[in-house]
């Protein structure tokens, strides 16, 4: 009797699990057809989330396969909410659940943002330093975000005073510096000479120092001197010196300009490119004046500079100045007629140099 029992009940136990998981694969089905007609987040009450709970942790990793309103890994941190906050007050059930995402930003702040950076040029971090102190904290990112709306982003050439404004600000009056050298051939070998050379950024006029083989503090700071005095007794406008940071240059040097109207501007460790003016005056003088001679006493190079420094002042022709010489009489030469006038070649350091005039 008990051999025809036991596979009986097997059978009818069978057909129960087979029933079940049809009416379980039905019920899934006829979820997602209705989860694709809602929106893709549902927010659930405090209620609904016990209702849950209470169904759905009997059921343990079981529950994987069924959960579609939230993920397996939201419903685990249901869980241990839950069992971290035994004991302790619920919620009351018709507390109203916090709006995801992050919340707006308040009203007049990213109209302040963008007058900010409109006024300052300020990066993010600054301009949010300055929303804090009017007690209103907002995040970079929030300013990022305005910032790019209102079309401020990071672009350099946003900023309202970049180098070149800066520079063009202050060409007038702005005057560059920078030592050069060159090598004296003598008996006992080569020996470096070293001199000054000073660029009216304004005008791309230039004064170049005599030369020295030692270029001590005494010497920069005289030179410093030689220049104040050149520029005083031509009545050239100076209001800054531009230098880098080289460790021939002394504090007696700065003080010859800080103790007038005049102030030193010290560049950025390693960038060249803001001395770029001066440094192009060195190179014109070294290509295209002093690799033509060897040089064989101070006397010799301090005549090769003077002459060097009236050619580029008077006759070498400046792109930056509409291809006509830093130091002229007007910006619009008379026209010459090439038919009647002479034109006169004009040569300088034995021929070196040579510039053309109408005789």
């Amino acid at each position: 009797m008990a051999a025809i029992i036991h596979p009986l009940l097997t059978l009818l136990a069978s057909l129960s699990r087979q029933e079940l998981a049809r009416q379980v694969t039905y019920l899934r089905a006829e979820n997602q057809i209705l989860r694709s007609r809602l929106p893709g987040r549902i927010q659930l009450n405090n209620q609904e989330k016990r209702k849950l709970l209470r169904h759905g942790k009997k059921l343990g990793a079981r529950i994987k396969e069924l959960i579609s309103i939230v993920s397996y890994s939201t419903f685990r941190k249901w869980v241990r909410e839950m069992e971290d906050g035994a004991g302790q007050a619920k919620p009351k059930p018709d507390q109203p659940a916090r709006k995801p995402g992050r919340p707006k930003t308040a009203e007049g702040i990213p109209e302040l943002i963008v007058r900010i950076r409109t006024e300052t040029g300020w990066g993010y971090t600054k301009i949010r330093q300055a929303v804090k102190r009017l007690a209103h904290n907002v995040s970079r990112q929030t300013v990022k975000n305005v910032l790019l709306v209102a079309g401020l982003g990071p672009d350099p050439h946003s900023d309202p005073d970049t180098w070149n404004k800066f520079m063009a600000r202050h060409a007038a009056t702005l005057w560059q510096c920078d030592f050069a050298s060159k090598k004296k051939w003598t008996t006992k070998g080569v020996v470096d000479l070293y001199f000054l050379v000073f660029i009216h950024v304004g005008t791309r006029r230039i004064w170049v120092s005599p030369c020295t083989a030692h270029p001590t503090a005494d010497w920069t700071s005289q030179q410093a001197r030689n220049f104040a005095m050149h520029v005083d007794e031509h009545d050239l406008p100076c209001k800054m010196v531009m230098r880098d940071n080289d460790k021939k240059y002394p504090k007696t040097f700065d003080d010859v300009f800080t103790t007038s109207t005049c102030k030193v501007k010290r560049n950025v460790p390693e960038s060249p490119n803001l001395q770029a003016h001066v440094e192009r005056v060195v190179q014109t003088l070294k290509h295209e004046v002093l690799n033509g001679f060897c040089v064989v006493s101070e006397l010799h190079l301090d005549h090769i500079l003077r002459r060097a420094a009236d050619w580029y002042n008077h006759r070498r022709c400046h792109s930056a100045r509409g291809n006509l010489p830093p130091v002229r009489d007007s910006d619009d030469p008379p026209v010459i007629d090439l038919k009647r006038a002479k034109i006169v070649c004009d040569s300088d350091l034995g021929g070196h140099l040579k510039s053309y005039r109408a005789a």
